[in-house]
């Protein structure tokens, strides 16, 4: 089975483009900042990961994702190759999104975008559930071996 799902900020608002066939279909590109459960030293706090949806939900992330939302994706992990322009092969990880997914809503959103308008804050944990979230308690040990 290859099923993703992941929950992060969009590191900017998504950019689309259409194909060239007899029916135009919208194919969006956008990052989600994805924070790491565990942070060992010298290493990054979060990982970027590249999601590509096609069609009506590629007009969706269009109009209403925009830079440092939280937002929700399911989809299915892709690699491919291509050769860049030197003839070298390359290869290229994505999400192929299934399923987008508001994960704060809107006004909290807005509030924090009007509060720093130039920077992508993180939200500080907060103890009322106003927005339908629960807060996760992070000490929980899972016995992972990493």
């Amino acid at each position: 089975m290859n099923k993703v799902i992941l929950m992060g900020r969009l590191t900017k608002d998504p950019e689309v483009r259409y194909s060239q066939s007899a029916q135009p279909l919208a194919i969006a590109r956008y990052t989600l900042a994805v924070n790491r459960r565990f942070k060992r030293d010298g290493e990054p706090d979060a990982d970027f990961i590249n999601i590509v949806s096609f069609g009506k939900s590629g007009e969706f992330a269009e109009k209403f994702f925009k830079k440092g939302q939280q937002v929700c994706i399911v989809g299915r992990l892709q690699i491919r190759t291509y050769d860049d322009a030197n003839g070298n092969r390359r290869w290229m990880t994505e999400v192929i999104a299934e399923e987008q997914h508001f994960a704060e809503s809107k006004s909290s959103f807005e509030q924090r975008m009007a509060m720093e308008p130039n920077e992508t804050p993180v939200p500080a944990p907060e103890n009322n559930n106003a927005d339908g979230f629960v807060p996760i308690d992070e000490s929980f040990d899972d016995d992972l071996p990493f």
